[in-house]
């Protein structure tokens, strides 16, 4: 009798700890794996989870369906941001990036195959990493954030190449122009820059907060995301979201959106934005609200769009901020169902 009341006490204590984990728990970061039936989701403990979305979608899903089949350790902070080759999950947390083979992660061996850590400028330097981007044609990983600096890693390598400075403050945001190649990059300096990435230098500089019509000081000038398409780019945080025309830098529609955004994406013939507050944005080009959809967190810090070909009845939208769940949506009209941390 008294084993058992020892026993009971510290399972009823690490109950009580996980509830308050899942209670206090961010999502910053999600990806979809290669073959478009598993979306893997980061956390503030440092934690990936890893969902199957072809169960969670089956007509026989079950509640167990929405529950991560396999969580594991990857940071030792947060998991700010993810991506996905054919065969890698990528993540970044504090001052590293490491890669997982998806094929071991499905099987439940979550043993890391590198780690990589970009050349600071001290070696007490263990800044941020918060944005991702592949560069498919160059076969290459920007990594970006607390160091204002973008480093460009050789995914075959793993060599950093060449870091590209102009930033003057934290970096929050990457996207890639493909046709180019040229990257964007967005932070709190309120600077969205052009770089191009065969010469290593910045070709264009848009400095969003000193538009009239952008401008919103009692938010500050950050940029907080951005994605563009060919000659087009969209980025809010501070200063409103809005569309530009690349080519001559001009804002061409102010979304009337008083919240700042975290997340922006260019979907068909709509802009999808989301941040502050439980709706996913749907808008038109035109700076009209077509619809703003409820999910189930209080604010959304990533927004991620499955269209692996591989993979159709997977095909959905997933939202995720400040809860442990990830909201799915099987059409961009209503949230069909969360899956759980």
């Amino acid at each position: 009798m008294e084993r058992a009341v020892l026993h009971a006490v510290p399972l009823g204590q690490m109950e009580v700890f996980q509830a308050l984990q899942r209670l206090h728990m961010t999502i910053f970061s999600q990806s979809v794996s290669p073959c478009g039936k598993f979306l893997a989701a980061g956390n503030n403990y440092g934690q990936i989870a890893i969902f199957s979305l072809s169960a969670a979608l089956s007509s026989e899903a079950k509640e167990e369906s929405k529950k991560p089949m396999v969580t594991f350790q990857a940071h030792d902070g947060p998991v700010y941001s993810m991506v996905s080759t054919d065969r890698h999950l990528l993540s970044a947390g504090d001052g590293e990036v490491k890669a997982w083979l998806w094929a071991e992660i499905l099987k439940k061996g979550c043993k890391e195959l590198w780690r990589r850590q970009p050349p600071y400028r001290t070696s007490l330097e263990v800044p941020e990493i918060n944005a991702l981007l592949l560069v498919p044609k160059e076969n290459s990983l920007i990594l970006a954030g607390g160091d204002c600096q973008l480093h460009s890693m050789d995914l075959e390598t793993g060599t950093f190449m060449r870091a590209l400075r102009g930033h003057t403050d934290y970096i929050h945001c990457l996207a890639l122009r493909e046709r180019s190649p040229e990257v964007l990059s967005g932070g709190e300096d309120g600077a969205v820059r052009l770089w191009d990435l065969r010469t290593a230098k910045e070709v264009q500089t848009i400095e969003v907060y000193k538009h009239e019509e952008c401008s919103r000081p009692h938010n500050g000038r950050w940029i907080g995301c951005l994605a563009t398409d060919s000659d087009w780019m969209v980025c809010g945080g501070g200063p409103a979201l809005t569309l530009w025309h690349l080519r001559s830098s001009t804002p061409t529609t102010v979304f009337p959106m008083r919240a700042p955004q975290k997340h922006v994406t260019f979907y068909q013939d709509l802009i999808l934005s989301a941040g502050q507050g439980r709706c996913v944005n749907q808008w038109q080009l035109s700076g009209e609200l077509k619809a703003q959809v409820p999910g189930s967190s209080p604010g959304l810090l990533s927004l991620s769009l499955n269209q692996q070909p591989a993979a159709p009845e997977c095909k959905v939208l997933t939202a995720a901020g400040n809860s442990c769940r990830v909201d799915v949506f099987t059409n961009l009209g209503y949230r069909a169902f969360s899956l759980s941390f």
